[in-house]
């Protein structure tokens, strides 16, 4: 009976705590992250794509707690991200195709720009690893989105790749 008396006790305290602890607070910057759900198409010809390119598919994952990015679903360039709130700061972890998984944490947020900068990452010695190291993503419209990712080698910059990305039409 003893025993019984503490495992409802111990469901109480925690539907209490699930209960009060509400929803997280809302971050601007992560829900125009939330709103890119859907695929997404090279606006204009470039290094990497032609117009209309499937580019990048968003989706939303953790009973929308993390937004998923695929950067060139189905070819061999196949790469993810992942933006979450880490506490109130919004942060990614770009899972690339060299086998890093560097962590960047938005430091300007200003609408409708999101800055991200390096914050440390998995399988990467950032003083000579290629590495993804700042990324910058302009929120144009709603159907419309810029981004710049800065590639690092040996400590510094190496390359920079940018993509002009619409909203698939249905």
């Amino acid at each position: 009976m003893r025993k019984l008396l503490i495992v409802t006790l111990g469901f109480a305290l925690l539907a209490v705590g699930v209960a009060t602890a509400g929803p997280p607070e809302k971050n601007a910057a992560f829900e125009r992250f939330v709103g890119l759900a859907g695929d997404w198409v090279a606006a204009e010809d470039g290094e990497m794509t032609k117009k209309g390119d499937l580019v990048a598919r968003y989706h939303l994952t953790g009973s929308a707690t993390a937004v998923v990015e695929d950067i060139f679903p189905g070819t061999p360039h196949a790469m993810t991200t992942v933006y979450f709130l880490d506490g109130s700061e919004l942060v990614l972890t770009h899972y690339c195709m060299t086998g890093n998984q560097p962590r960047m944490r938005a430091k300007a947020t200003a609408s409708p720009v999101v800055a991200f900068t390096f914050d440390g990452g998995t399988n990467i010695n950032p003083k000579k690893d290629r590495h993804m190291h700042n990324a910058t993503f302009e929120f144009v419209g709603a159907d419309e989105l810029k981004s710049t990712w800065s590639e690092y080698a040996d400590g510094k910059q190496a390359m920079t790749v940018t993509m002009h990305l619409v909203r698939k039409s249905s």
